[in-house]
């Protein structure tokens, strides 16, 4: 039964101190009855003998001390889930956005999820396809990866995790697909962007979009990431699909954990942020991955804005301790036109090797991959070179290497925001990339897939 208590002490910001309180347990619910009979959510925070603090989920504006009372539920917070969230718009704590009925859920679940026992997870090892070639041809994403995108202000991410939306896809099979889409603290231009953008190619019929905007409170956003999440394992573990989460943007995330620990007075860790956010954001990421047993899995795509493009900032650097690996955009990259401008060279996905190659992409994946990495990086050198000492003191060969890296960059890392390529669209425009150079210099690439790929013609 619902518990009610008249002993509201005290208010600051997002906080709420109660006392003479018995029988609340951390993380439960509760409701705060205005004397005007307006409700307000809130949740257990801390609990110290008799005494609670809670956290508003909304402004502590208009909260009379003396009139208005606070009734604990009992229950922890829970989202409705069914197969009806597809396609439907919700705001940062599950209710609908966009005009349609409430759903009827077919069951309700702890949005804090339960943790995944390390011995029951299987191994990421299948290729999803986003259709954007410097992700799958060199970064590729695996089925139950955590590959978070490090992007900067001003730099496309939200067009690149659109894209990724309307595009990516579980190849060769005819298992379901779905797509669980999160935005936290963003503008209302932004959240608007993204919907349309889903409406128009048609992918939101298989997302279900979060959208929690930077007017929204700061404790909403905490629990925005965890329903996305909760609709993804219902998805994933329940209804056996394939579900890709995009978690946009961690750093704001990040931002309202500060500045609620800021608000409860706890001691600050590195840059103010507080000293348990490696733990929160794993309890995040972790919530990805396949299940011994079930067929539906969790990938997901975390994007964050790296502060002073700092990859050392705390938010990037714990973010890459927990994830397998990280896309970079580039900041010299975009200002030359190139879209999506990712780096390929500080980029990595540690699972890539165990998603590509015969039977799952194809089999001159991993040779071409590598020499097209090697030639990238030897081509930049050649590039950097010739700035310090002109063109002149570049050999034959460390010419053809600069003219590789331009051409490398403007045709296979630049395809524009609406291009959707094949696996084999990728590789076939690695090859013709490597036909810039001798047949002598690709010795990452075996001699029986040169005699097939490469034309003997083109050679030296």
């Amino acid at each position: 039964m619902p518990r009610e208590y008249r002993t509201i002490q005290e208010v600051a910001g997002p906080l709420m101190l109660v006392r003479g309180v018995s029988g609340v347990k951390f993380d439960e619910l509760g409701e705060i009855v205005l004397a005007n009979g307006e409700t307000r959510r809130c949740r257990v925070l801390e609990v110290d003998g008799s005494n609670v603090l809670v956290q508003l989920f909304e402004n502590s504006a208009g909260i009379n001390l003396a009139d208005s009372k606070v009734r604990f539920t009992g229950r922890q917070m829970e989202l409705g889930v069914s197969r009806d969230m597809l396609g439907r718009v919700f705001d940062g704590l599950g209710r609908p956005r966009d005009g349609g009925p409430e759903i009827i859920p077919d069951k309700r679940m702890d949005v804090n999820g339960l943790p995944m026992n390390p011995a029951a997870r299987n191994y990421p090892e299948e290729f999803i396809q986003t259709g954007i070639s410097a992700i799958d041809g060199l970064n590729t994403l695996v089925r139950g990866q955590k590959l978070p995108i490090f992007s900067a202000s001003g730099l496309p991410h939200a067009q690149l995790a659109a894209q990724i939306v309307r595009q990516a896809k579980v190849r060769g099979t005819d298992e379901e697909f779905a797509v669980v889409f999160a935005a936290m603290g963003i503008t209302f231009e932004e959240a608007d962007y993204f919907v349309q953008s889903f409406r128009e190619s048609g992918a939101i019929d298989r997302t279900v979009v979060f959208t929690n905007l930077a007017n929204d409170p700061a404790v909403e956003r905490i629990a925005t990431p965890r329903m996305a999440l909760t609709a993804a394992e219902y998805l994933a573990f329940d209804l056996n699909m394939h579900v890709l989460v995009i978690l946009t943007d961690i750093t704001n995330y990040a931002d309202a954990l500060r500045e609620i620990s800021a608000a409860r007075k706890e001691v600050p860790g590195r840059r103010g942020y507080p000293g348990y956010m490696y733990t929160d954001l794993a309890s995040l990421y972790e919530r990805a991955g396949r299940q011994r047993g079930k067929t539906g899995s969790i990938t997901m795509i975390p994007i964050l804005t790296m502060p002073e493009d700092d990859k050392t900032h705390p938010i990037p650097d714990l973010t890459g301790y927990i994830t397998e690996g990280q896309i970079i955009l580039s900041r010299e990259l975009h200002r030359r036109g190139i879209t999506p401008p990712i780096d390929v060279l500080p980029s990595l996905s540690r699972l890539k090797d165990k998603g590509i190659g015969e039977g799952k992409t194809r089999k001159d994946h991993s040779n071409t991959m590598n020499q097209l990495f090697s030639a990238y990086a030897r081509g930049k050198e050649a590039k950097e070179l010739a700035v310090i000492l002109g063109d002149a003191a570049l050999t034959d060969i460390d010419k053809l290497y600069a003219k590789f890296a331009d051409a490398f960059e403007d045709s296979y890392v630049s395809q524009g925001g609406n291009t959707d390529r094949s696996i084999e669209e990728t590789l076939d425009i690695g090859w013709s990339l490597l036909r810039i150079l001798p047949r002598s210099e690709l010795k990452r690439i075996s001699d029986e897939l040169l005699d097939k790929y490469y034309s003997p013609s083109d050679a030296g």
